[in-house]
C-alpha cells in the first residue's frame, strides 16, 4: 500500500513539472495596467423654445414634379468615424496575446491618426487614431499555414469579428503632464474613449511624451482585459487564452 502512494505521489509531482514546462510566460505580466471604466454620458443639451413662423400666404395650387431619386454612383462614401483636424501621426501599433501554450505579437499595417497641440504643448491637446482591423498580421520571423490560419482566426466572430466592427478607434478626452511614478520615464497620463469590436471604455494609462523641436514622440505599453471588450473566446480546454492583452504604440508627427 505505502508503494502505491509512492508511486501515486512520483507520476502526480511529475505532471506538475511538465504542465508547468509547458506553460508559456505571461508577456502582459509586469505591463502596468490601463484604468478601464465605462464611458462618461454627456448631459443633453436643454431646447431653445422654438420661435413661431407668421403663417404662409397660400399660392395657387400647380403640379409639382416628384424629385428624382439619386443615382447610387451619386451616393456620398463612407464617412470615417473620426475627423483627424490635427497633424497626421505615423509609427506603430501592436496587439501582445498569450494562451498557455505561447504568445502572439499582432502588427496593425493600416491605421491613420493625428495629434494637435495646445500652446505648444501635449497637455490640454488632442489625439485620435483609428485602426483597421483586417489589417492584423502575426509578427513571426518565417510565415506558415499555421499563421495564416491563427490571422483568419483572430478576423474571425471568435474575436475581432472584423466583418462586422471593421475598424477600431481611440479619441482623447484629457492629456495630462505628470506619468505614473510605478511606470518608468512616463511624462503624461492619458484618459480617452477606447472603442474595440463595437465595445466603448473609457481607459487612462501613462505615457512618454516628447517634443523636441519639430518632432514629436509618444510611447505607451498597456493592458486591458479582452473580456471587458466582448472578446471571451476561452480557447481549447488544455490551451485556454489568457485575459489580458498588452497594446503597445509607439507614434511620432512632425510638427508645422
Amino acid at each position: 500500500m505505502k508503494l502505491y502512494y509512492r508511486v501515486t505521489l512520483a507520476v502526480a509531482a511529475l505532471s506538475i513539472a511538465v504542465a508547468a514546462t509547458g506553460c508559456s510566460k505571461d508577456p502582459t505580466k509586469d505591463v502596468p495596467a490601463a484604468k478601464v471604466e465605462e464611458p462618461k454620458k454627456e448631459e443633453p443639451k436643454a431646447e431653445e423654445p422654438k420661435k413661431e413662423e407668421p403663417a404662409a400666404i397660400p399660392a395657387a395650387a400647380s403640379p409639382v414634379a416628384a424629385p428624382e431619386a439619386a443615382s447610387p454612383a451619386a451616393a456620398a462614401p463612407a464617412a470615417s468615424a473620426l475627423t483627424f483636424p490635427g497633424v497626421a501621426v505615423t509609427g506603430s501599433i501592436h496587439a501582445i496575446g498569450s494562451k498557455v501554450t505561447g504568445s502572439h505579437d499582432l502588427n496593425f499595417k493600416e491605421w491613420k491618426g493625428s495629434v494637435e497641440l495646445k500652446d505648444g504643448k501635449a497637455e490640454g491637446g488632442k489625439l485620435e487614431f483609428e485602426v483597421r482591423m483586417a489589417s492584423l498580421e502575426e509578427v513571426v520571423p518565417q510565415r506558415n499555414q499555421w499563421v495564416d490560419k491563427l490571422e483568419g482566426h483572430l478576423k474571425s466572430p471568435d474575436f475581432f469579428d472584423v466583418e462586422k466592427f471593421a475598424t477600431s478607434t481611440f479619441v482623447a478626452l484629457e492629456i495630462k503632464a505628470g506619468g505614473d511614478p510605478a511606470v518608468a520615464g512616463s511624462t503624461h497620463t492619458v484618459k480617452g474613449n477606447l472603442t474595440l469590436r463595437g465595445v466603448t471604455k473609457e481607459v487612462t494609462f501613462a505615457a512618454t511624451i516628447a517634443i523636441a523641436g519639430k518632432d514629436l514622440t509618444a510611447k505607451t505599453e498597456f493592458k486591458v482585459n479582452r473580456k471587458d471588450f466582448g472578446i471571451v473566446y476561452a480557447g481549447q480546454a488544455d490551451d485556454l487564452i489568457r485575459d489580458d492583452v498588452a497594446l503597445k504604440l509607439d507614434l511620432k508627427a512632425t510638427l508645422p
